[in-house]
């Protein structure tokens, strides 16, 4: 790690640290953090000409305290149009992003696409941001300094995301997060290797269950799992000894496992609640298969699912891909899969939500014609939700993660985040977030550019093919204060 002075301008930036481990592009990006000015457009000064985005380090003979001189325009401000009406189409590209309400992107700081897209789709989460923004600098005393560090740098990425219409380099998030888990530090001819987004996700997921516990008796213990914990109970059961046992466990995601017999995410989630295992059998003295079915036994505010599409294959030392196409909706409701103790507490909620969107239908009907309330009831079965049922089902309680406010979830969810995986092996193709907005926009964030999508093509994420398909969905719950 090298520390230099770089002049730009009228201003001089002093300090500013070279990891000669990385491409001179990240050097840049560290530069477009502190004058504004993109990567493309500045103009280093070293020995030999110009700094290229791929040269050697090694090879530029840069030392410890030297000074270098950068040249290059900054972006100017976005301003508001001084003409209008002005349709959202005629705006400029900024002043678009500002209209269209959904925040900045990352750069890819060489193979993180897997770390921007988790980020991204994390970063939708309006209580996990809440709960972030209230966690304290110092470190509490049952909390391990990298964990925290970890904590601290995804608060100050997401803070950036909000404030930024500019795409935001992730640095400081990138290197603690190499710090604290050392296998997405891994290198192959010089250069990080591509890693697997749903490790990242789980491994993020598990630190900020370690940091962010509320010690105040008014508040939730755990905000993450509150968010995200998805509480299983298991019949285990071996058929040739008789043996039966049942288990809880807390788990952050549900598996769809895909076969050849599975078309959509509701066969799949089935065939990833059972399994089969072998262990020692007590009766016979001996190892047995049982076989384990597990069933819902709480539900989380958002829920996580997880397309079993990697396997290891042995021929080619590496993960391969299964590429069938698996249907996914924009709202699941995963009721069958519950216990029948979760089930009966979800009979009241559902049948408001049901009277709900009867009374949504009726007014409708009322306006369209004069017909009888009796079909315009049975009509909604076949309508499904309108969407100003959906807004009026979905007030969990408030952003702060743990308010206090306690609310009555379906069982039903609105899908809100799609990461999807573009290529044949999980340690390599491209990785790409697509998050709904508050606005009810989809957008595709793929690394530094964020695109808007339509909500009919997001379902179409589904396999089949090299394009992009589903590795992660978040579902947000529809539910009721109490």
């Amino acid at each position: 790690m090298l520390t230099v002075s770089v002049k730009w301008l009228k201003e001089v930036f002093p300090k500013v640290e070279i990891d000669t481990s990385q491409p001179p592009y990240v050097f840049k990006c560290q530069l477009y953090d502190l004058t504004g000015v993109p990567p493309e457009r500045q103009k280093i000064m070293v020995k030999g000409g110009l700094l290229k985005d791929d040269a050697d380090w090694a090879t530029l003979g840069v030392k410890e305290g030297q000074k270098m001189m950068m040249m290059g325009t900054a972006d100017e401000i976005v301003k508001a149009p001084e003409k209008g009406p002005v349709f959202m189409e005629d705006l400029p590209e900024e002043e678009q992003v500002v209209a269209l309400g959904h925040t900045a992107g990352l750069f890819n700081l060489g193979n993180t696409c897997y770390m921007n897209s988790t980020v991204q789709c994390l970063h939708s989460v309006p209580e996990l941001k809440s709960a972030l923004s209230n966690y304290p600098s110092q470190k509490s005393s049952d909390l391990d300094q990298t964990s925290h560090m970890l904590t601290a740098a995804t608060r100050e990425l997401f803070n950036e995301l909000d404030k930024s219409v500019k795409p935001v380099a992730p640095m400081q998030f990138w290197m603690v997060l190499r710090k604290k888990y050392p296998q997405f530090g891994q290198l192959h001819n010089g250069v990080y290797m591509q890693q697997d987004a749903e490790e990242c996700w789980t491994q993020l997921l598990y630190t900020l269950s370690q940091s962010l516990r509320s010690p105040s008796p008014s508040q939730n213990p755990d905000t993450t799992k509150e968010l995200f914990g998805i509480e299983l109970v298991s019949r285990v059961h071996c058929q040739e000894s008789g043996e039966e046992s049942s288990e809880t466990e807390s788990v952050y995601s549900l598996k769809c496992h895909i076969s050849q017999e599975v078309n959509h995410l509701h066969e799949g989630l089935k065939h990833g609640l059972k399994s089969e295992l072998e262990k020692a059998s007590p009766s016979l003295g001996r190892s047995a298969i049982y076989l384990k079915e597990s069933c819902i036994n709480a539900l989380p505010r958002y829920l996580t699912v997880q397309f079993v599409r990697f396997f290891w294959k042995r021929e080619s030392n590496q993960k391969a891909k299964i590429l069938r196409k698996v249907d996914y909706p924009l709202q699941l409701d995963v009721y069958d899969f519950c216990s029948d103790d979760l089930r009966k507490k979800l009979e009241a909620p559902r049948q408001i939500l049901r009277d709900e969107e009867g009374k949504k239908a009726g007014l409708k009907a009322k306006v369209k014609s004069s017909s009888s309330k009796d079909n315009d009831a049975k009509m909604t079965d076949v309508e499904g939700p309108s969407n100003e049922s959906v807004k009026s089902s979905n007030s969990t309680s408030g952003e702060g993660g743990s308010s206090g406010k306690e609310s009555q979830l379906t069982g039903i969810y609105d899908l809100v985040a799609v990461l999807t995986h573009k290529g044949r092996s999980a340690d390599s193709g491209h990785y790409v977030a697509w998050v709904k907005q508050e606005s009810g926009k989809w957008i595709e964030y793929d690394d530094d550019n964020p695109i808007p999508q339509r909500e009919e093509d997001i379902t179409k994420l589904s396999g089949g093919g090299d394009w992009h398909m589903a590795y992660i969905c978040m579902y947000k719950a529809r539910a009721f204060p109490v």
